[in-house]
């Protein structure tokens, strides 16, 4: 018989990781409900949560050592599994940081593929550890010929042959995490939607359009900045941006006074409405690494590999089931969910249950002001999700189309990104300048607003191009 290649081995190992991960904690959870039947609520409770932070443990312990589909798809639960207990949610968070570091020759190699020569003879200057790891590749800080500090991110070698492998075993991951954690999620669309976009992140032309766009669109904006993309240093696994200074999230959450904790959530969040309701297009990944906070209270936005653009009538056709949400209107949100298949024609339910259900994330922006805490999207996101709790009958029946699967995402993120900074604000005012063109409710959106004005994109509402993907397509 043959003898098995580099790759097939590396498919083989990662894929046993995974299926011993699996075993593992399937397990755990079966002697977990045996001795559940046997306890009382409190005891019942004190084992649910052990069981939760050793499953965490072990999942970023093993997740952490592994690039691709996996630590990316661990990345997801880690910082929306707000419904986790506080061990849980602290095991998860480090996959929120840096993954292991591939060999200085390694990334090396994959320069002179790319660009044609070693890094140190292309780049002024180049230091061979990365500044960051993560899922997919590594970044890298050097300087250009002119004198220029850039960002340079390397792929990892081989990481789409991995990536490939690992697709089928992202569901078990899901399965995995449902058995505790996300009763009634409908995983399937999450799944597909979650593939495609991964396999997109695999090529880094379409990264460069989607910074270039994003770039272009904000550019000279009072408090978004979009670091600038270096086009002769970039290919489909190498792409080179100026270099941007700024403390991480981590330092920003432990220094930062109130009024720049509330100023940089309200940036993040007009960043995320801006982009869905004026670009047609946005970042599918806020996770606490792509962001940098300035000494002005201007914020930079990183990594655009994962971004979901408004195709035909998408969001023409979603944005209503949001309206109807903002006016509590049962009847009229049942009838946009079953167009846009949230839920089956005939299910039977009562409008006013599925609009308490559905409208739980959506609370901030039903009353005049609201703070955003840790413990509303923790109970919000673990009332949701539980199958025996008061809208069991709408868990069980709802959907997610696979056009939501980004933007519930996004919902979620933000969500968790203003809970950990306690953010308040007249959030229902400043979503309808977005939706129905209100007026300015805050300083940052009349700064915002002057700008838009002043750029001629004010009330624009566009779908930027993709040339990358409409020529494959």
């Amino acid at each position: 018989r043959a003898a098995q290649s580099p790759a097939a081995r590396t498919r083989l190992k990662r894929t046993g990781r995974i299926w011993r991960l699996t075993v593992r904690n399937g397990a755990r959870f079966a002697v977990s409900k045996v001795r559940r039947a046997r306890l009382d609520d409190e005891a019942r409770a004190a084992l649910n949560e052990r069981f939760a932070i050793q499953t965490a443990q072990d999942v970023a312990r093993e997740l952490g050592q592994m690039k691709g589909v996996m630590m990316k798809a661990g990345q997801l639960v880690s910082f929306i599994v707000e419904a986790l207990p506080e061990g849980a949610q602290q095991a998860l968070a480090t996959l929120q940081a840096d993954a292991p570091a591939m060999a200085p020759s390694l990334a090396a190699q994959v320069v002179r593929e790319e660009l044609g020569d070693d890094p140190h003879r292309i780049f002024l200057d180049w230091t061979d550890e990365p500044v960051a790891a993560a899922s997919i590749g590594q970044v890298h800080r050097a300087v250009l010929r002119d004198g220029r500090t850039v960002a340079v991110k390397v792929q990892y070698p081989g990481i789409a042959e991995s990536m490939t492998a690992d697709m089928s075993n992202v569901q078990f991951l899901y399965n995995m995490f449902g058995a505790f954690a996300l009763k009634g999620l409908d995983t399937k669309a999450l799944v597909d939607e979650l593939r495609v976009r991964m396999i997109e992140e695999l090529d880094y032309r379409i990264e460069a359009v989607n910074i270039t766009e994003f770039a272009q669109h904000y550019a000279g904006h009072p408090f978004i900045r979009i670091p600038a993309l270096i086009p002769e240093y970039s290919s489909a696994k190498v792409i080179t941006t100026e270099w941007v200074d700024g403390m991480s999230w981590a330092d920003f959450e432990r220094t930062a006074d109130t009024p720049a904790r509330q100023r940089a959530g309200e940036i993040l969040w007009r960043f995320a409405q801006g982009s869905v309701h004026r670009l047609g297009a946005f970042n599918g990944d806020p996770h606490p690494g792509n962001y940098r906070f300035h000494a002005d209270g201007s914020v930079t936005f990183l990594d655009f590999g994962l971004v979901k653009r408004w195709s035909g009538d998408e969001w023409t056709r979603l944005a209503p089931s949001l309206d109807a949400i903002l006016d509590r209107d049962a009847d009229r949100l049942v009838a946009v969910m079953e167009d846009l298949a949230f839920i089956r024609s005939g299910h039977g339910l009562d409008p006013e249950q599925v609009k308490g259900y559905v409208s739980a994330p959506y609370l901030p922006y039903l009353s005049e002001t609201f703070t955003f805490t840790r413990d509303f999207v923790r109970e919000t996101f673990a009332r949701m999700m539980d199958v025996r709790g008061p809208y069991a009958s709408v868990v069980e029946q709802l959907n997610m189309p696979t056009s939501f699967v980004i933007l519930d995402r996004v919902v979620w993120g933000i969500s968790s990104l203003l809970g950990k900074l306690s953010a308040d604000g007249p959030w229902r005012a400043m979503l309808m300048e977005y939706r129905a063109g209100g007026p300015p409710a805050t300083p940052l959106g009349q700064a915002d607003a002057a700008w838009w004005a002043e750029t001629g994109q004010l009330g624009r509402q566009g779908r930027l191009n993709h040339p990358v993907r409409e020529r494959a397509e």
